[in-house]
């Protein structure tokens, strides 16, 4: 049965954030933003109605958005290399986990549906990869 669910996946996330001062909040965000980017592939969808134009999907109430429930357990790990910009050393942490998973997620999806000769778009919430793998 397509039920368009995820299924588990494994990653491991090395980021530099410069100076680590707290490891613990580190990691939390860098777990967010890999949430951030799963659900920016296979959950999120901006809807427009085609003949006003108005926003569909403007609350957290009118599209998926990952949860704990939806994600695996993966490791996380520090390249501390300190910039010299700041006394202390430390660089931005807040999107970390996103760009890189957002692209290795999509690429894993658009692997997996090559030898079924589909070629997705851009985001994939179930409904749509159901729709993909019903018409082939």
């Amino acid at each position: 049965m397509i039920s368009g669910a995820n299924s588990e996946f494994y990653g491991d996330g090395v980021d530099d954030v410069g100076t680590v001062i707290n490891p613990l909040t580190l990691a939390g965000q860098i777990h967010g933003g890999v949430a951030q980017g799963a659900g920016q592939v296979l959950m999120e969808q901006v809807v427009y109605e085609p003949e006003s134009g108005q926003l569909l999907t403007a609350s957290f109430m009118d599209y998926g958005m990952p949860r704990a429930d939806d994600m695996c357990a993966f490791e996380t790990e520090e390249n501390p290399v300190p910039t010299k910009t700041n006394p202390l050393g430390v660089k931005g942490a807040g999107e970390a986990g996103n760009v890189g998973a957002l692209a290795a997620i999509m690429n894993a999806v658009v692997d997996a549906l090559a030898p079924l000769g589909i070629k997705p778009g851009k985001f994939l919430p179930p409904d749509k990869l159901i729709a993909i793998l019903a018409a082939r």
